[in-house]
């Protein structure tokens, strides 16, 4: 089996007792992180490889909890409008003339290719032609959370909630067994979504064991419509119907009274914040250090690339921190380790893989990424954790591996060809535009 060993000056483990250690070396052994030793005891390992990186900070890979991949192919499409009519006035109209596997597979493919090389080592994402996402997914070497969803009116996809669902759970035979890929159960949202197809959703999430991933709370609007409908706000409607369980990622949950926040914390829910994609749509500000400080797990996402214009875990971290500061008037909410943990730890813990990422521990999945630390913008250097959330750039993520796996060597990719990728993206910005 092959072992490397990297070398580095610090190692950000995201262990709460130990967060960060100085002159360490990781020991990958196949898939897996064998050890963390000092530099003294490492060199007396025998290894296949060595990798010294004399400025950089080796840390676990960033994990985005909400995100539609294909999505990126209508990067700038629809710019600075309200979120119901960016959806029905031309997300929608659009994707039901393009939508295509072709166009996920590809779509999927440049958004990983974006990730990557920011850092990003797990998606959980949620979209069409679940196989095409898969494949994608396979190809680039990301870890992917494949989210079917699953809506009551057709598209290109499907016709209705069931074939929806059929399908999803058709696609991912296939890939059973595959250590990189898991498919989730994805209603999209409680105003496109019926109450038994939410109970449908349920039933099958614990007969098959699969995660639920669905937006929630993202607008006002969206709970005034809920009350005018159901005479209750979504998130009451859902816990009626069970769906307010451990298995549930919430995507955005904007606007959560304090009751809500307990009822999550109870259930064992967790939130994917998105601040960039909720400032840009004006959907409000989440409340994160609430929902923090009362025991809900929230992770973090970037939304897809429609929505957001950019796939940077980076700048959401620092967005976060900088929202729920300016929000709450008190400097001292959401720490730079705090807001760390939500695109790592707590990222890998709603997906029920915190015993193997989000963390840089003996014995877990080796997804790591390094940080060159060099760079004049981030000297000098008293807090490493502190850089990585306020001052560093995206593009000084130089290494990246998932499952033991060199993805990315010195900026350069592995796997995927960046050229090919450019020229399908045109392809379909010509066919875009051709409509």
């Amino acid at each position: 089996m092959n072992t490397t060993a990297i070398f580095a000056p610090y190692i950000i483990t995201m262990n709460d007792d130990c967060p960060v250690l100085e002159n360490h070396a990781v020991i990958i052994k196949g898939r897996e992180i064998w050890d963390i030793l000092p530099f003294d005891l490492a060199k007396n390992i025998e290894v296949n490889q060595t990798l010294n990186l004399d400025n950089h900070a080796l840390m676990p890979g960033l994990i985005n909890l909400h995100g539609h991949s294909a999505m990126t192919l209508l990067r700038g499409y629809a710019d600075d409008l309200a979120l119901m009519d960016w959806l029905n006035n031309h997300i929608w109209p659009a994707e039901g003339k393009n939508v295509s596997d072709a166009f996920v597979y590809d779509g999927t493919l440049l958004a990983m290719a974006e990730m990557i090389l920011g850092g990003t080592t797990t998606i959980n994402d949620m979209y069409f032609f679940n196989a095409a996402v898969a494949k994608a997914g396979l190809l680039s070497g990301m870890r992917t959370f494949v989210g079917c969803t699953i809506l009551e009116f057709p598209n290109a996809y499907a016709q209705n909630a069931d074939e929806y669902i059929a399908k999803g759970l058709n696609e991912q035979v296939p890939f059973y067994g595959d250590d990189l890929i898991r498919f989730v159960l994805a209603p999209h949202a409680p105003y496109t979504v019926s109450n038994a197809t939410f109970s449908k959703v349920l039933d099958l999430a614990e007969k098959y064991d699969m995660l639920i991933h669905c937006h929630i709370h993202e607008t006002q609007d969206e709970i005034s419509g809920s009350v005018k409908e159901y005479n209750q706000r979504p998130i009451a409607r859902l816990n009626q119907l069970g769906v307010i369980n451990s298995r549930l990622i919430a995507a955005h949950g904007v606007h959560l009274t304090d009751e809500e926040i307990t009822l999550f914390a109870e259930k064992g829910a967790s939130v994917a914040h998105n601040p960039a994609s909720n400032m840009k749509l004006a959907s409000g500000f989440a409340p994160v250090v609430n929902m923090l400080q009362n025991g809900v797990n929230v992770g973090l996402g970037t939304d897809g690339a429609a929505s957001n214009n950019k796939l940077d875990m980076f700048a959401e971290m620092r967005l976060a921190a900088l929202i729920a500061k300016g929000h709450s008037g008190n400097p001292t909410d959401l720490t730079a380790y705090e807001t760390l943990k939500m695109a790592t730890v707590n990222g890998a813990k709603a997906l029920h893989l915190d015993d193997k990422i989000g963390r840089l521990k003996k014995g877990m999945r080796a997804d790591m990424i390094a940080v060159d630390l060099s760079d004049i913008a981030t000297q000098p250097l008293f807090d490493p954790i502190s850089h990585i959330v306020y001052a560093v750039d995206r593009s000084q993520v130089c290494f990246v591996w998932v499952n033991g796996e060199m993805l990315l060597n010195n900026r350069q990719f592995t796997r995927v060809d960046l050229n090919e990728i450019r020229a399908k993206a045109r392809f379909w910005q010509n066919r875009i535009q051709e409509k």
